[in-house]
């Protein structure tokens, strides 16, 4: 019997496993896809995320990015960030990272899906493995969480959002993330290497990536005729509720432990703080302290992005957005800074 099973070899599921191994546990990983993972994402990595991954040796490689831009029309507000750099980062590059470090502490792969688990007192068995601890590392969609019944009923369904993501080769023209404020979209331009640019489109049902994009004459110009990197893809819905983070002897991370929204670009650096926080319960083998640990590591994001997401979906309020971060630079120099 092994200590720990992590389901999803996705970031937050191979900092899980790392921490672990990193621990002296005994961890396998279980994952469908096999190879490297791609996924529609911002692919923006915060100061704090990138001093995580510092700390458990992995420095992928990417384009360092200063502050962020917000910006509609003619309107700008930006703020940097007093700690250090941000970076962008390829999803698969990010993957690849992780991976060759998880596979230096001798963490052990499994090919196939988490269907099925059986909890008993003292362990779980899931696709053939017997462990003490499971971790759902899952995604937005997880099946651990469906299967050990924490998911809980989405509210105004008719209201979800979704996200759209694809590269294009073309030089970064912005040491930041410039975030474009549409009416019905949020478009998030990072650098992620010296010739890649990604950019991210955020909103509800329908998203045309070329139509939003035509929206914004001066994003419009730098995309002209310039080459895609990569293919369209596409998440959600976003928002994700849970109705607690972990059931007997199995806990929840990452996007499977509930999600608000992406607007606020700080899903990773939440996510591996909550990986430490699980391997953390488990190896005091208590996982009742996991969900106060996951309500402190995760309530800046919640409370900002919850209330960025309620301000944004507001016809009156949502137009002052990027005026209002114009007017009062200091404030918003804080939450940037909060965030990263």
């Amino acid at each position: 019997m092994i200590d720990l099973l992590v389901a999803g070899a996705g970031p937050v599921g191979l900092v899980t496993a790392i921490h672990a191994a990193g621990a002296g546990l005994v961890v396998t990983v279980v994952e469908p896809r096999v190879g490297t993972i791609d996924k529609a994402c911002g692919e923006g990595l915060m100061p704090g995320a990138l001093t995580h991954l510092s700390r458990i040796g992995v420095d992928p490689k990417g384009a360092d990015f200063f502050g962020i831009r917000y910006i509609s029309g003619d309107r700008s507000a930006e703020a940097r960030f007093s700690g250090g750099p941000g970076r962008g980062v390829r999803r698969t590059v990010l993957h690849d990272s992780l991976m060759l470090r998880a596979k230096g502490l001798g963490i052990n792969f499994v090919e196939g899906r988490v269907q099925e688990i059986v909890q008993n007192l003292d362990h779980i068995e899931a696709e053939g493995i017997r462990a003490r601890y499971l971790i759902g590392a899952d995604g937005l969609h997880s099946n651990v969480r469906s299967q050990i019944g924490l998911q809980a009923v989405a509210k105004n369904k008719q209201r979800q959002r979704y996200g759209i993501r694809q590269h294009f080769e073309v030089a970064p023209w912005a040491d930041v993330v410039e975030v474009h404020w549409l009416p019905n979209a949020e478009v998030y331009v990072t650098p992620v290497d010296e010739n890649t640019v990604g950019v991210a489109i955020l909103g509800g049902t329908g998203l045309n990536f070329e139509k939003v994009i035509g929206q914004i004459p001066q994003l419009a110009e730098h995309l002209n005729s310039v080459p895609s990197a990569s293919k369209l893809r596409g998440a959600g819905p976003l928002r994700q509720r849970v109705r607690a983070r972990s059931a007997g002897r199995v806990l929840l991370v990452g996007d499977a432990s509930g999600y608000v929204d992406a607007l606020t670009g700080e899903g990773l650096q939440v996510g591996f703080a909550e990986a430490e926080a699980a391997v953390r319960a488990v190896l005091v083998n208590d996982l009742k302290i996991y969900e106060a640990h996951w309500r402190r590591v995760t309530r800046s994001y919640r409370l900002l992005a919850g209330g960025l997401l309620w301000a944004s979906s507001n016809r009156v309020i949502r137009p002052a957005i990027v005026p209002s971060a114009q007017a009062l630079p200091p404030v918003f120099r804080l939450l940037v800074n909060t965030l990263s």
